[in-house]
């Protein structure tokens, strides 16, 4: 009995060998190496699914870059910051930092036990000082490009996990506005923040979503959603008198709208403005109502307080009709969308509409359906509001033009009515009021204000945990109790910290210097090795981390520390693992651990179960497949070696299987480029069983066999490293497998799917005759070539690409070669045979007719070892010649 593989007893050996070699090492002076990163994982505890299947994607395409002879960049740190640990640790009487690191800790010995290939030499770990001093350093040098503001908003606040959220960081569900941690309720309180500026850069961040085309589009529309770009107009509506707040800088006596339709400016019969605007809050000073009304809405949020609203004792002025418009103060009207202030057009916007209804207001109607030509259209607006375009009425000098015409013409015509465009995108709210997290490093003094902590300073490092509810750091007197840096005088330290994703907005770039104790990166070594090449995570984080990233490599270009603006050049958004239908999770009770049934097995499985990039159900016979799979690889090496019975002349079936490899290898490497790994566990699939059917036959031709054996090891070694090496050892291959060359084809199989697909093509013909004739042994199948003249059809026909075919055009090309060929009436029934074959499926790239003759030859065993008969190719005789056709032979059984 041959050997059973055992990917325990071999692992350790060869993980050993791969460490003792340095094969995963990259050297620093590298040029220009392969880049390929996945998301780095969050310090949970543990591994899950879809840890392994976003690993195992991100190691296999980088061993087979590495085979293909690239340097490969391929490392690994921990996101080891942040809330869950912070909250895990107080669940168990711990410290967040012992936490975190017994997490890392049992985190890669479960990497390492999977057998994925990092260079742990430029490991990093966003917790520890010598990283999180960059985090500060990079703020300040943001700070001083004026990208980083501290200002009081409205923010969301989960009263769980009791710190502000990041509107990305708020889910919808149900009407509610939730944690996305937690799945607490989130509030909106008032509070001082510190804030990147992100919204410098929405113009350049929408446009850039262009040139991204190694991205997924879903995860393009998703970041141009969460932008927001919107083109209209903005316009001035005077006040009919300035209002001055208690807090006001000076009088506001202007409201600046924006609308995506200002052709229906005529329709607008009341202004509201957000409870945060600054005219609500100026209002709000001096009217009892309005100040309550504005809390209320700070304390539910817009989304519960539906079209309510109070008017304001102001009115405004219409820039073109002088008409006095009553305003509101509106919780529906948003803070963060345009300018904060709408111009109310009922007749022509849902919500606008919504609230006219609930507060009796007028209803103007001031587009109709139609055109020009045709104005005609209906005219009631039974339904609610009409919100497509058409053409106006009771516009003044506009009636009668189309919508799409008149907005130029307003922005021209009128000073109080400019072309502007907005963006949904808010500022990145990076404070946290919570301990694990990076400092930010800033001393508010009472005479010099906010002052940053000197860079000689830096890391302003974490104090010892102080177990409290609310901000342990709000808890710790020696640390908030400090100097100002400028006077010396008494101060308090910024007792926030950053957000999570601040240490991964930048953390790919750390990976390529990790030790240096200079700088955050090597900025020469990023401008050569970015941009990364392959990143592989969930599309779950396009509108933080990968947005993020965008931003943060832009803004690292304009301070002068980077040339690239773009930090991914593909990416690739691996899918769900699911269980019965549901996403594998601990809450669920559905989750199979990643060693469960071995490394090597899960490994294989999660790449072949599909696409990368689409949803899989883990399933028990499937991962039965995978195991199966390395087991016959396994026994098809192990009896080679141990009883081989081969012979050295080489016959036609032996140049089959030849050339089966090399079509193999063409078809692996092509899969492998577009990260198509579940094609690959296919290929080698077939390859494997061909090859136990050839041994079958035949005794094996000694060179034909070892090489298919071996480039079996080779292909699958990415996907299945442990047993790729195991094999490529069993068979004697030079050196290891993971430092081994890219196989190579041997000939150049060019039209390597056109020969694929007439051989199957063939075998089904023969099945289909033997199955309707009802042949239970036939002696002798004959497969008849085409005459040669026909191939020469073919060839001017798949020539003819564009328009209807000119059949008698075709006719002449091919009697006037020198190939003998019948009367122009048998020509053209060829001709259109083709023709009507191509309209169900088209012509494939013609083979030659030696071509063809000779594969049919060497393939003939194939159709001999199923059917027992014996196997004969010859060229069509006589009235043969109209039956068989270029890729199609005739066939006749006896």
């Amino acid at each position: 009995m041959p050997s059973h593989y055992d990917h325990a007893q071999v692992q350790e050996f060869w993980q050993y060998v791969w460490e003792r070699d340095d094969v995963y090492e990259l050297p620093d002076d590298a040029t220009d190496p392969t880049y390929v990163l996945g998301m780095f994982p969050y310090t949970s505890g543990t591994l899950h699914m879809g840890h392994v299947r976003n690993y195992a994607i991100t190691d296999a395409y980088a061993r087979y870059r590495r085979m293909c002879g690239d340097d490969v960049l391929h490392p690994m740190g921990w996101d080891a910051f942040g809330l869950p640990a912070e909250n895990a640790a107080y669940e168990r009487a711990s410290d967040p930092e012992s936490w975190t690191k017994a997490c890392i800790r049992r985190m890669r010995e479960e990497l390492e036990t999977l057998g994925f290939g990092y260079d742990w030499s430029r490991e990093i770990t966003t917790c520890e000082p010598e990283y999180y001093r960059w985090n500060q350093w990079l703020f300040k040098r943001l700070y001083e490009a004026g990208l980083v503001e501290y200002e009081a908003a409205t923010v969301n606040w989960c009263p769980d996990c009791e710190t502000v959220l990041a509107d990305a960081q708020v889910d919808e569900r149900d009407d509610d506005r939730i944690c996305w941690r937690c799945d607490t309720p989130v509030e909106q309180r008032e509070l001082d923040q510190w804030f990147f500026t992100i919204t410098e850069y929405a113009e350049e961040l929408h446009d850039g979503l262009e040139d991204l085309e190694g991205w997924p589009e879903g995860v393009r529309e998703i970041q141009r959603n969460w932008i927001g770009r919107q083109e209209g107009a903005k316009i001035d509506f005077e006040l009919s008198a300035p209002v001055t707040g208690d807090e006001s800088n000076g009088a506001i006596d202007a409201v600046d709208v924006f609308s995506t339709r200002p052709e229906t400016i005529y329709g607008a019969t009341y202004l509201a403005v957000s409870p945060g605007h600054d005219l609500a809050r100026a209002l709000a000073d001096r009217d009892d109502d309005i100040a309550d009304y504005v809390e209320t809405v700070r304390e539910r949020g817009p989304d519960e307080v539906g079209f309510s609203g109070v008017e304001t004792d102001v009115t405004a002025v219409h820039p073109l009709t002088g008409a006095k418009l009553p305003v509101y103060v509106a919780g529906y009207v948003l803070e963060d969308v345009g300018t904060g202030a709408v111009m109310g057009v009922p007749g022509h916007n849902e919500r606008d509409h919504g609230f006219a209804l609930e507060h009796d207001l007028p209803i103007e109607r001031v587009v109709v359906t139609g055109t020009e030509d045709d104005t005609a259209g209906d005219e009631t607006f039974e339904d609610g509001p009409y919100t497509g375009e058409g053409i106006l009425e009771g516009s003044g000098e506009y009636d009668g033009l189309e919508t799409e015409r008149v907005r130029d013409r307003l922005i021209a015509d009128h000073d109080a009515i400019q072309a502007d465009v907005t963006y949904r995108l808010r500022d990145w709210l990076i404070s946290r009021q919570r301990y694990w997290g990076t400092p930010i490093p800033v001393v508010h003094c009472d005479d010099c204000g906010h002052v940053l902590v000197p860079d000689e300073e830096l890391p302003v490092e974490l104090p010892e945990f102080v177990r409290t509810t609310g901000n342990p750091l709000e808890e710790h007197d020696s640390f908030r109790h400090t100097t100002c840096p400028e006077c010396g005088g008494p101060a308090r330290r910024e007792t926030d910290t950053m957000d999570t994703f601040v240490d991964s907005s930048w953390y790919f770039l750390r990976f390529l210097s990790p030790d240096l104790a200079e700088a955050p990166f090597d900025a020469e070594r990023a401008d050569e090795w970015l941009p990364i090449d392959v990143y592989v995570g969930g599309d779950e984080h396009a509108i933080l981390h990968l947005l993020y990233i965008r931003f943060m490599t832009r803004a690292l270009a304009d301070i002068g520390l980077i040339e690239k603006r773009e930090p991914v050049e593909r990416l690739v958004s691996q899918g769900t693992v699911l269980y019965d239908g549901e996403k594998m999770s601990t809450s669920k009770g559905n989750v199979v651990a990643p060693l469960e049934y071995g490394a090597e097995t899960t490994r294989l499985f999660v790449l072949s179960a599909a696409h990368p990039e689409q949803d899989f159900e883990w399933t028990a016979n499937n991962v039965r497949g995978a195991y199966d799979l390395q087991q016959d690889l396994y026994r098809m090496a192990t009896e080679f070696v141990e009883a081989a019975d081969t012979r050295v002349e080489r016959r036609d079936h032996d140049e089959y299987i030849a050339r089966e490899i090399d079509r193999t290898i063409v078809a692996v490497t092509e899969e492998y480029e577009r990260f198509r790994f579940h094609r690959v566990a296919t290929e080698i699939r077939e390859l494997a069983r061909l090859l136990r059917r050839y041994l079958a036959y035949d005794r094996p031709h000694d060179e034909v066999y070892r090489r298919g054996l071996l480039t079996l090891a080779a292909l699958i070694s990415p996907m299945a490293p442990h047993l790729g090496e195991e094999l490529w050892n069993k068979l004697r291959g030079e050196g290891l497998v993971v430092e081994a060359d890219w196989p190579e084809p041997q000939t150049e199989p060019s039209n390597y799917a056109s020969e694929r697909r007439l051989v199957e093509r063939t075998l089904e013909d023969v099945r289909d005759i033997v199955d309707v004739a009802d042949i239970d042994e036939p002696q002798r199948i004959e497969l008849i070539v085409a005459p040669a003249w026909t191939y020469r059809v073919a060839a001017v026909l798949t020539e003819e690409t564009d328009g209807d075919v000119d059949v008698p055009g075709v006719v002449d090309r091919v009697s006037a070669t020198d190939l003998e060929t019948p009367p122009r009436e048998t020509v053209a029934t060829v001709v259109g045979t083709l023709l009507d074959r191509a309209s169900k499926g088209g012509i494939d790239q013609p083979l030659t007719f030696d071509d063809e003759r000779t594969l049919l030859e060497r393939a003939r065993w194939l159709v001999a070892d199923e059917f027992g008969a014996d196997v004969v190719v010859r060229c069509a005789e006589g009235s043969e010649t109209t039956k068989a056709r270029p890729g199609k032979p005739a066939i006749r059984i006896d």
